[in-house]
């Protein structure tokens, strides 16, 4: 594989453009709507099933849109917030960044180990890296969710049974049995696949303890 410095810069230009763009708002991380992205973070926080305080790292956080989601759920956290476009988190700071409770850096080294590691979207837009290649970034960031995460993860991507009339070039669609099998022979014997809400994708949990 490549190395991730020479895949990453157009992938992060691409967000850059949207958020430019869109500001804080669905569309200014790439989705098509509110309630899709609600739909995502509904599914993704399905991990965390405790009322207790926890830590979590949103790991291509955006502007920060799931803190709102988090807050509204009533949820108690400490959120760490990556994203690999500063323009991103210059959003998200300039709307979170009086909390005690948020930190968001564009440099991955400062992501520390939480509960959780969250991450919604960041495999969809390839652009023009081949699949191959693509696949096996995807191998390396769920390798780096293990280091990252103390009690599981979860993320989401686009599914390669999406109808073949609506796909495009520019995005990834992943196999969802693969990388079920893929986390199951590496992680963790706990691990949940997700397939059967209404869009195009599909949602993995890893659990890696007892909560």
């Amino acid at each position: 594989m490549r190395e991730l410095s020479s895949i990453l810069p157009s992938v992060e230009k691409y967000y850059s453009e949207k958020v430019a763009a869109f500001g804080s708002a669905p569309r200014g991380a790439d989705w098509k709507s509110a309630e899709s992205q609600t739909m995502r973070f509904d599914q993704l926080l399905r991990l965390i099933q405790s009322d207790k305080p926890f830590t979590i790292n949103d790991y291509g956080c955006g502007y920060g849109a799931l803190v709102d989601y988090l807050d509204r759920h009533n949820h108690q956290f400490d959120y760490r917030g990556f994203d690999i476009s500063e323009k991103m988190i210059s959003e998200a700071l300039r709307t979170y960044g009086h909390r005690a409770d948020c930190a968001f850096f564009f440099e991955k080294s400062r992501l520390a180990p939480a509960d959780f590691t969250i991450a919604s979207g960041i495999f969809n837009v390839k652009l023009e890296t081949p699949e191959s290649e693509w696949l096996e970034y995807m191998h390396a960031t769920l390798n780096e969710f293990t280091r990252l995460s103390r009690k599981g993860f979860a993320f989401n991507a686009l599914t390669s049974y999406s109808d073949a009339e609506f796909m495009q070039p520019h995005l990834y669609y992943a196999n969802p049995l693969h990388l079920f099998d893929y986390c199951k022979k590496n992680f963790s014997r706990m691990v949940s696949l997700v397939h059967d809400y209404p869009l195009y994708e599909f949602t993995i949990f890893v659990r890696m303890g007892a909560d």
